[in-house]
């Protein structure tokens, strides 16, 4: 029997890469004589970085850089080589194997929400200054490019935090640099953006691609502030306001760049609090689908042809999980091509209408389990699963 595990992250518990080595660690105890591929899943999000560093030996690096809420943070980054990715992964990058160093970067490591306690959740004052910085730690540590996980963002300042540690100039009415972080509380501040070519700070050739699967655009009833921007702490009563703000923000910026502002209709631009937008206008940064990009880093198409049963899962599964994530995506792909399957997840939602096998599905923590103990032993949880459908 050939199994493919493959797991995204269970949310404050454990990420992807260590739930699949648990639960590889216990199927080998169950059936010592099946053979196991694991491939850690994730998009733009939370272990981004550690799965997508981790998975090719990457080298891990730490940085110490300006936090959602402006106080200092450590954030991780990954440096891998090109000629280390799979064939697919670089032609959707649009990447060679000669290109050397790439760093592996995650938003949410600078500039997460995680990062936020709810109190101090605030689309008006958190910045992606430390993307900026993430970017030029990667740059001294020798990489030719980036690739940025979009989710999980605080923030709703079109990555002009990041951009202004990168060298862009933000100027007053009168002329003057301003000199602190461009969150929407300083907009009506900006009249002008420059960036003079001797004062970016990013090397020539150095490219950025962008992660993510959001299609949001930048404005409208779908747009960053109307989907996201109540869940980083936007009132209802100022939706307009930050709307207003953000569409004037959003042209002084594309006129700097001598940019059609059309690029705000855009699918995507809307990711993270427009940071995809500002880094797209801003940096000539590019857009890749989050979960397609893991799938052919991860080699996830050769390992799923060579499985008879796929075990999947994540922190909990529901409607959502079928609407294109990681888990529920490979989950309908092995019953299309009817292979075994299991999902474990930490809690079971709501699956709809669909027809999805619940047969196949387990919660792995025990009914009435606190939350916070639930996710202290979801290691243990994942085991004791395994044994239960597996025996030993």
């Amino acid at each position: 029997m050939r199994v493919l595990v493959a797991f995204d992250k269970f949310k404050d518990a454990l990420s992807a890469r260590k739930t699949c080595e648990i639960v590889v660690q216990a199927l080998r105890k169950s059936r010592p004589d099946w053979e196991f591929e694991t491939a850690p899943l994730a998009d733009g999000g939370d272990g981004f970085c550690d799965t997508l560093t981790g998975c090719v030996d990457g080298e891990f690096h730490e940085a110490t850089v300006t936090g959602p809420l402006q106080n200092k943070v450590q954030a991780r980054f990954g440096i891998v080589m090109a000629n280390r990715l799979q064939d697919s992964a670089l032609g959707l990058l649009g990447w060679s194997p000669n290109t050397g160093k790439i760093a592996v970067i995650e938003l949410a490591e600078s500039s997460g929400i995680s990062l936020t306690p709810i109190a101090n959740r605030s689309p008006w004052t958190t910045t992606t200054a430390g993307l900026g910085e993430i970017i030029l730690s990667a740059i001294d540590c020798g990489a030719k490019g980036a690739i940025i996980g979009l989710g999980g963002s605080a923030t709703h300042d079109l990555a002009l935090g990041a951009l202004w540690k990168l060298g862009f100039q933000f100027l007053d009415k009168r002329g003057a640099s301003i000199e602190k972080a461009p969150t929407p509380e300083v907009w009506p501040l900006i009249e002008r953006i420059e960036a003079p070519s001797a004062n970016i700070r990013i090397p020539a050739g150095f490219q950025i691609k962008l992660a993510c699967d959001v299609e949001n655009p930048l404005l409208g009833p779908n747009g960053a502030a109307a989907v996201f921007g109540p869940q980083k702490g936007l009132a209802p009563s100022r939706y307009e306001e930050l709307e207003d703000a953000t569409l004037r923000t959003a042209q002084i910026l594309c006129n700097a760049r001598s940019t059609d502002d059309s690029v705000m209709n855009q699918p995507g631009t809307g990711a993270a609090g427009g940071a995809a937008f500002g880094l797209k206008v801003g940096l000539d940064a590019q857009i890749v689908p989050g979960y397609e990009l893991v799938k052919n880093w991860i080699g996830l198409e050769s390992k799923f042809e060579r499985a008879d049963m796929v075990i999947t899962g994540e922190g909990r599964f529901d409607t959502s999980s079928l609407q294109g994530k990681g888990p529920g995506a490979l989950a309908l792909e092995a019953i299309a091509s009817k292979k075994q399957l299991w999902v474990l997840a930490g809690s079971l939602g709501d699956l709809g209408d669909s027809d999805f096998p619940t047969h196949s599905t387990r919660a792995i923590s025990p009914n009435g389990l606190p939350l916070e103990e639930a996710l202290a032993a979801t290691g243990k949880n994942l085991e004791n699963a395994i044994k239960s459908i597996f025996g030993k």
